[in-house]
């Protein structure tokens, strides 16, 4: 977890394959965290609305969070950074409830495919370098035999209304986990 130009460039030189926030980097720390391939898992807080209220220093420096998601997004972009979407908000039932908002808001800086690649097949391809614990040690991103049985069935076109992802309880129909379903609004399972 770094934010500043110097912390991240303190894990990049103890071997850090991944930067989680980095919300204050600069150029020339997004440069060389392309030049050492570095992932950067981010999350696209805006505003108060995505995150924990804090006081005194803490929110001074949550300020300076919100103002830097853009500069950021921008020097991944421009830099070509392999980037995941990230969320420190699990242990928040409140805010884990506006993920599907928080991913919808990554449209400022990327298309529909490319949040969508990014909230799946890029995040497993990053949890993929955690060796041993991985959790997706088989194929990812196509519908074959043999491959991780993991689908999502929306209510509508992400690809051209991603903010669909906003209302996961309306909008996702089907939910099915290795093969496994865990939400069928369509009672597919039933007529089986």
């Amino acid at each position: 977890h770094a934010y500043t130009p110097l912390t991240v460039q303190r894990a990049i030189a103890a071997g850090a394959r991944c930067i989680e926030h980095g919300h204050l980097m600069d150029d020339a720390t997004a440069g060389l965290m392309a030049e050492k391939n570095i992932w950067l898992s981010m999350q696209p807080f805006l505003s108060d609305a995505d995150s924990v209220p804090l006081t005194g220093p803490s929110r001074t420096r949550q300020l300076q969070v919100f103002a830097g998601t853009d500069g950021t997004y921008a020097l991944a972009r421009k830099h070509g950074l392999r980037t995941a979407f990230g969320s420190d908000l699990l242990f928040s039932p409140v805010l884990a409830m506006r993920q599907g908002t928080m991913l919808t808001h990554l449209a400022r800086w990327y298309t529909a495919p490319e949040v969508l690649a990014m909230a799946t097949a890029t995040n497993a391809e990053l949890l993929g370098l955690s060796g041993p614990r991985n959790p997706y040690p088989g194929k990812l991103g196509v519908i074959e035999t043999g491959a991780f049985a993991d689908l999502l069935l929306v209510d509508g076109n992400p690809l051209e209304n991603i903010t669909l992802m906003q209302d996961p309880g309306r909008n996702l129909l089907l939910i099915m986990k290795d093969g496994r379903i865990h939400k069928d609004a369509l009672g597919l399972a039933a007529a089986k």
